[in-house]
Parts: C-alpha cells; structure tokens; sequence
C-alpha cells in the first residue's frame, strides 16, 4: 500500500475499470445544474479481475493524509478497521493548530470549544458525543459508548462525566492562542455568515476496509466556528455523518451539517450502494437531493461525502469547488 496522499476535488470508480495505480493524476471536472455547480474528480483504485483491493483507508480533507499514515499502521500488518479509523482520526484531534477538529478548534459564539464525535464497526456497534468539552479525544470517548454502555449517545456533562470516570483526563483552556484571537475577531461584528469555499469545513471523517473485508469508520469535529452554544451537526449522527453497513460499505460526511441531517445523508449513501451504484454514483445522488429540498440555500453552502464499499471501491461527490480527501 503507498502512502497516502492529498486528492483534489472529489473521486470515485467503476468496478469494470481496472487502474494501473491509485496514484493516477487527478481529474477535475465539472457537472452544471440549476443555480449552481456540483463538482468532482477522479482519483481512481486498484480493482484486479473482481479481486478486492484491501486494506485501504479515505478520509476527509487534507488533514486527512497524515491521519491515514496512522490508520495505514495499523491496516498494513493486518489490524482491524476499527482501531485504524480510531487512531488515525485522534492525529486530526491531536493537533491544537487545527481549527475545525478537537480543541484547537474554533470556538462558538460564546467562546466555547465542544465536540462531537461518532464511530461505528462492522457489527453495527456504535457510540457518539455531542456538545463535550475539555475531553482531547471525543472519537475515544464515542468508543467508550459503544463497548462500555447499552447506549449509543451522550451529551454534554454527561458526556464529559463518563469520560473522566474512564479515565480521560480533563483539559483545563477554553481556548488556544489562534482561536481565541480569531473568535475575539469574529466578535467586532458577530456575523454569522458561512462561506462556501474549501475553508467550510468543520470535520475529519474516515472510513476503512481491513485485511479481513471489514468495515468501520470515525467522524470528529468542533462544529462550525461561532455556532449557538448548544448546537450540534451532522458528525456525531449515525445514518447522517457517519454510517457503516458491512455487507455493503461505509459512508461519512463533511460540510454543512444541517443539510447532511435533513436527507440523513451517508446511510443514504449507503442504501444506494446497496441498491448497485458506486460510491462515486451514491455521493453524487446524495448531494442533488440535498439541493432539490433547498435549492436556492444550496448555493451558499458546502457538503461533500466520501464512500467505499466491500469491493475497495472508493468515490466521493460535492456541491461546491474546493473539497478534498485522502486516501
């Protein structure tokens, strides 16, 4: 497996296409649609006479290539999905420079940094967080949920009380230095205005196929920067940031997470893939219909989805130019 590495746009492919290397040059193209263009390129794999290419690990935007090394490590000498997608994403949540994943992220408009993170496995196990704060690895936490409680989600201080009694430590600043300077900014005029450019993005999302021919995925985040105290998006959401099916793929989203949840978005994905479309195909399904219900809101926002399915295919769609991922 190379390493991995920074895709432009957005990719996919067709199992009936067998590629030389997934290192092959990225394509940009462009499809028109009413008010507005979806965009994508292709970034293809390795598919040998209906073989499966496994492992292989995509995740969301360009963080999302040194958080692939780390999933790689454990993926490579025959690790499970769900540990790689698990520490491959603490990478992101590791890195205070990092505006829109853990506690380097931007805080709301209170001036409060809160997470959210889900992660799911190939035995439709889950666990998620909202709205946790001071905890450095939510995606941990999540897990935690997942094998430690009968339940699913947890939310603020519950959250946070359930991590410290299983021994997450509590970090004490609300805010570092960059985004403390960025939100005091912010503050001179307290508008709200997301922009629809590659900066509008608030998530790592990783999805993951092991040696084994099983899936799993991660999605974390610090939600969109000045948010309402109390929001909470798409990420931490099974069947809307993250939803892993393993008899058929998995999906995980990035962007405006409200128009994620109105479609409940990747296990859309999911269910389509089911139903014999690519994950390319599945993403690009899924993005029109979030612009059919709101087509004229479509126009001022970004929402990208990535996909692979049991075959090693992988393929991703948005609506806006600028997305990217990592495999």
């Amino acid at each position: 497996m190379h390493f991995p590495y920074l895709m432009g746009g957005i990719g996919g492919q067709n199992r009936k296409q067998v590629m030389k290397s997934r290192r092959d040059f990225v394509k940009l193209t462009a499809l028109s649609a009413a008010f507005f263009s979806i965009n994508k390129s292709f970034g293809r794999g390795k598919v040998h006479s209906g073989v499966v290419t496994k492992p292989i690990v995509i995740s969301t935007w360009k963080h999302g290539v040194e958080a692939n090394a780390d999933a790689w490590r454990i993926l490579s000498t025959g690790g499970r999905a769900l540990d790689a997608v698990e520490k491959g994403v603490m990478n992101t949540e590791s890195d205070l420079t990092n505006l829109s994943v853990g506690l380097g992220g931007l805080p709301d408009r209170d001036g409060r940094v809160t997470l959210d993170a889900c992660i799911m496995d190939e035995h439709a196990n889950c666990g998620s967080v909202a709205f946790l704060e001071h905890i450095k690895h939510p995606i941990s936490v999540a897990r935690m949920v997942m094998e430690k409680t009968p339940h699913i989600m947890l939310v603020g201080e519950g959250a946070q009380k359930f991590a410290l009694e299983q021994g997450f430590k509590k970090e004490e600043f609300d805010r570092t230095p960059e985004s403390d300077k960025a939100w005091k900014e912010w503050l001179k005029k307290s508008e709200y205005k997301p922009a629809s450019n590659f900066e509008n993005h608030d998530t790592i999302g990783m999805v993951a196929l092991d040696a084994n021919g099983n899936l799993s995925g991660a999605c974390t985040t610090s939600g969109m920067g000045y948010k309402l105290h109390g929001r909470v998006g798409d990420s931490p959401i099974i069947g809307a940031g993250l939803y892993v099916d393993n008899e058929v793929g998995a999906a995980t989203a990035t962007g405006t997470g409200e128009e994620v949840m109105r479609i409940c978005g990747t296990h859309l994905v999911v269910e389509l893939m089911r139903h014999g479309k690519s994950p390319e195909e599945a993403c690009r399904i899924a993005v029109e219909r979030i612009v059919k219900k709101q087509p004229q809101k479509s126009k001022e926002l970004q929402v990208g989805f990535i996909a692979l399915n049991k075959y090693g295919e992988y393929g991703a769609y948005c609506l806006q130019p600028g997305f990217n991922y990592a495999t």
